[in-house]
């Protein structure tokens, strides 16, 4: 009886003594605490390409794949683009449960070879001001617009199905790490 017993006090003993438990965790990516939920239209004002208003909650019940640089797209640019567009593809039958979004962080026209390389991405133009508030946390007029963009340029987001912010990916994150990090999500996920 003591030894059927054992495995139940041992969860019991770690769950009330947190400090018992191991650090770290699975994920690649870095968890967002406290989640940010996804700000309304009016809070994070967007355009697409050709002007017109687009909300980001329309995109809500699907994960969300974000990115966020220069309309000039350097090679970093394209990296994150490439790792996120391949990640999407590489999701099988979950295919349909992601999106991909690039915010637009400038006013200057996209390349024709980005658009054509990452057809299927939302594009979308939005103030780095605004941006970096949602998703670093930001306080309001914290950063010149320069300094928002050169602090968002690097990373990679997730936002989950129910609206909220919850992963952050390093710079130069490696494209494996990321395409599990993902799998996992939505494999073990019965939302979105």
């Amino acid at each position: 009886m003591l030894m059927s017993l054992a495995p139940v006090i041992a969860a019991l003993l770690v769950y009330f003594n947190p400090e018992w438990r191991p650090e770290g965790s699975a994920a690649y990516g870095q968890l967002i605490e406290p989640q940010r939920p996804m700000p309304s239209a009016q809070s994070l004002p967007l355009t697409t390409l050709d002007g017109k208003p687009f909300d980001l909650s329309s995109l809500k019940g699907k994960w969300i794949m974000l990115a966020a640089d220069a309309a000039e797209c350097p090679e970093a640019c394209a990296r994150k683009l490439f790792i996120v567009r391949n990640t999407h593809a590489s999701q099988g039958k979950h295919v349909e449960r992601l999106s991909r979004v690039w915010f637009i962080t400038d006013d200057a026209p996209v390349p024709e070879k980005v658009l054509e390389a990452y057809k299927g991405t939302v594009m979308v133009r939005v103030n780095p001001v605004v941006l970096q508030q949602f998703l670093l946390g930001g306080a309001p007029g914290s950063m010149t617009p320069e300094q928002a963009r050169n602090a968002l340029a690097p990373l990679i987001w997730v936002i989950d199905p129910l609206g909220n912010l919850i992963l952050q990916y390093p710079p130069i994150a490696d494209p494996e790490l990321f395409r599990k990090d993902i799998r996992k999500l939505i494999q073990n996920s019965r939302i979105g």
